[in-house]
């Protein structure tokens, strides 16, 4: 077998450093898409993006070249790189260090799609640290000295 194949869905979520610091809501499209493109250009593929201005969610199939831990550094520096270019507003602005990233089987793929475009919806009644602290839960991350 001369060439690598994979099919990976990974459900990848991040969040800004600074709550005083987050994208202006008629930004976010621009933030989204410039993503699909840095991922569009390692080889990689987007189903989803969406998020809140201050986090992002992006499902999508990395590229099989790179280590997931290249992948999401390498869509975080770009966008900082470049969001900081959008408005002086955003001089300042970074992603904070850490992320997650969540398998997601090929069954599920439409429930977190649907998931991922509705995050508008959804942080009427939650938060991006209860949403985040839930994912962390159902896939059995947290002990009971991290809750």
């Amino acid at each position: 077998m001369g060439r690598s194949y994979t099919k990976i869905i990974i459900h990848i979520i991040f969040h800004v450093k600074d709550e005083t610091e987050s994208i202006i809501e008629h930004d976010l499209t621009k933030v989204y898409n410039y993503i699909c493109g840095v991922i569009r250009n390692f080889s990689g593929y987007v189903y989803a993006i969406g998020g809140r201005p201050d986090h992002i969610h992006i499902l999508a199939a990395p590229p099989v070249s790179m280590s997931l831990s290249d992948f999401v550094r390498t869509i975080k520096a770009n966008t900082s790189k470049w969001i900081k270019t959008l408005h002086k507003q955003y001089a300042s602005f970074s992603w904070q260090e850490g992320y997650g990233a969540f398998s997601v089987s090929k069954s599920n793929t439409k429930a977190v799609i649907r998931y991922i475009r509705n995050q508008k919806i959804h942080h009427h009644t939650k938060s991006a640290q209860e949403e985040f602290m839930q994912i962390l839960e159902r896939c059995g991350l947290l002990s009971d000295d991290t809750k």
